[in-house]
């Protein structure tokens, strides 16, 4: 028999999740300690018949795996996406980072393996927490500031295993992680390899999953977003780069996940 992948894991108790959310505390062999995530289950049709694909929404410093629903309704958005037909049914997992510091940067660090945490355990942990997803569930990721960090460099390093990616707001180097953390980036640890988000797409140019990233034209990081948007057009590496009104906060995210699930359900409907 195969051992299981987590030494322990608790479920909350279906008699008090609410709009479809259950939460999950599993001890990480990656992380060495308890982590937590949240997971949206939609209203799914009898008819139903494609796998439901799972969608993995990082937040970003400071925050936490309840960030993402009770700041953003991410998973009210995306229940009426469907019911409205504009999507298929999705299962939403939105994990902590971590909890390193103000930001883990969704990186593997010297004694705990945040990376690993996302790409290999989450997914592992919301198909036990949602039997809706299967193996052959597509896996999609996006996320926010550090978790667009996240998803867009997780997403390139790990092509093989995402259709498609997206951020907002995205950090888009390690380096900008010290306009946002209190922490010396020195303490992070991280190899040179995994600083740039450019740089993973370039070593994965012949294979990467489809690429969107948006930016409010308000946003400190709008710069660093232009000049990644430019030089994917100068590599030849196609993806989709948006610019809207708005600044780095809550309300924008709120609103543009809107394009991050539409996109990745138009990928659906293309040959991986």
């Amino acid at each position: 028999m195969n051992a299981p992948p987590f030494p322990t894991i608790e479920y909350s108790d279906p008699r008090f999740e609410r709009d479809g959310l259950r939460t999950v505390t599993v001890k990480s062999p990656a992380l060495k300690t308890r982590a937590d995530l949240t997971v949206f289950i939609p209203l799914i049709g009898a008819g139903q018949s494609t796998p439901v694909p799972l969608v993995i929404l990082l937040h970003g410093v400071y925050g936490s795996h309840w960030c993402w629903s009770q700041k953003a309704g991410a998973h009210l958005t995306t229940q009426r996406l469907v019911d409205e037909g504009v999507i298929p049914p999705m299962v939403l997992a939105m994990p902590s980072d971590g909890l390193w510091g103000d930001g883990s940067g969704y990186l593997p660090h010297r004694w705990q393996d945040f990376e690993q945490w996302i790409v290999t355990e989450v997914p592992l942990a919301a198909r036990l927490a949602a039997p809706v997803l299967t193996p052959a569930s597509p896996l999609f990721v996006a996320g926010l500031s550090m978790g667009g960090f996240g998803a867009l460099r997780l997403g390139a390093k790990y092509a093989d295993r995402f259709r498609a990616i997206s951020g907002h707001s995205s950090i888009t180097h390690f380096e900008q992680m010290k306009n946002f953390v209190s922490d010396p980036v020195s303490s992070y640890t991280v190899p040179p390899e995994d600083h740039s988000v450019l740089e993973a797409m370039l070593r994965r140019k012949a294979d990467l999953p489809a690429i969107r990233f948006d930016c409010g034209r308000d946003d400190p990081l709008i710069g660093p977003n232009r000049a990644l948007h430019q030089e994917l057009e100068r590599q030849g590496i196609v993806h989709e780069y948006a610019e809207f009104s708005g600044g780095h906060d809550w309300p924008y995210w709120d609103e543009h996940l809107t394009d991050t699930l539409r996109f990745f359900a138009a990928t659906l409907t293309k040959a991986p």
